[in-house]
């Protein structure tokens, strides 16, 4: 088996150099190419040449336009990178007999109610970002490959930039913090992220009717408040001294952004964990273990 990885230098993307190579034997591209290839998601005729000289046996999309508040002033381009190289790949993978893995996000929600969403519940996208997520699922869906979209949701690592990362160095320089308090989710690490799809795609590679949507979130839910919360209590079982003494529940109100933001990110992972019997651990587990490891450097 051959494997395209795409977006090798993201979170989730760095986990899967790791995960994957065990599979097969990996090539992993970012925008900057390699040997001549391009991984450059705003180049899709590049895209393109790259998988018709690789020839891989499965393209894994680890790569997105994911600023979320920026793609208000640049729909254009999340449309690019989100939707329209997307629709070129799936084609190309519908065409060529090639396996399309890709990662979708809970923004494609309304964030309407307080019942986790399943892969079946109708998209209703808030935001730019979240509308551009649905139009590369659909281009996935109607170009009839074979594929994994796996919707996930508030991803953290050791590695770029995430919540977890941006909240334990707060708490190290301020004495006091404000954190949003109404936004219900579940933290899910890049780690699990990639060891999942590494588990799955040998699965899917030999039973193509396990195609599909599933939501790869960890189990459980929490506010971004309750997030943060944990973030500390554990930092400080490890040992690490922080400068923060009070941790404020506010409202989205109070914290306006250029994109609207779900309230409700719940979304039920039973249909990846009965298909493939597999157990997505409680957000809680991975959290610690990322602590530990940024902890002990």
């Amino acid at each position: 088996m051959k494997i395209l990885l795409l977006g090798k230098n993201g979170q989730v993307g760095w986990e899967l150099q790791r995960a994957l190579a065990p599979l097969a034997e990996v090539t992993a591209l970012d925008r900057h190419g390699l040997n001549g290839y391009s991984g450059d998601m705003s180049q899709p005729q590049a895209i393109r040449e790259a998988i018709i000289a690789i020839k891989p046996d499965v393209v894994v999309n680890a790569s997105a336009y994911t600023a979320v508040d920026l793609a208000e002033s640049e729909p254009e381009l999340a449309d690019l990178i989100n939707h329209r190289t997307v629709q070129v790949i799936a084609e190309l993978c519908q065409a060529e007999q090639i396996l399309f893995v890709h990662y979708s996000t809970d923004y494609v929600f309304s964030g309407e109610g307080s019942q986790p969403f399943d892969e079946a519940d109708s998209v209703a996208p808030l935001n730019v970002y979240g509308k551009t997520k649905a139009l590369g699922e659909q281009a996935i869906l109607e170009s009839g490959c074979a594929y994994l979209i796996f919707r996930t949701s508030w991803v953290y690592a050791t590695k770029g930039k995430n919540f977890l990362k941006t909240m334990l160095n707060l708490a190290q320089q301020r004495e006091e913090l404000s954190i949003i308090d109404d936004q219900i989710g579940a933290p899910t690490s890049a780690e699990l992220i990639a060891d999942i799809t590494a588990q799955i795609i040998p699965k899917v590679w030999v039973d193509r009717q396990k195609s599909g949507i599933y939501h790869l979130v960890a189990s459980g839910e929490t506010t971004w408040f309750g997030y943060a919360n944990f973030i500390f209590q554990q930092a400080h079982i490890l040992g690490e001294v922080l400068k923060v003494e009070k941790v404020n529940p506010i409202p989205t109100s109070a914290y306006p952004t250029p994109a609207i933001r779900p309230h409700n990110s719940r979304m039920h992972n039973a249909k990846l964990q009965n298909t493939f019997g597999l157990v997505l651990p409680q957000w809680q587990e991975g959290v610690k273990r990322t602590l530990a490891e940024l902890l002990s450097q």
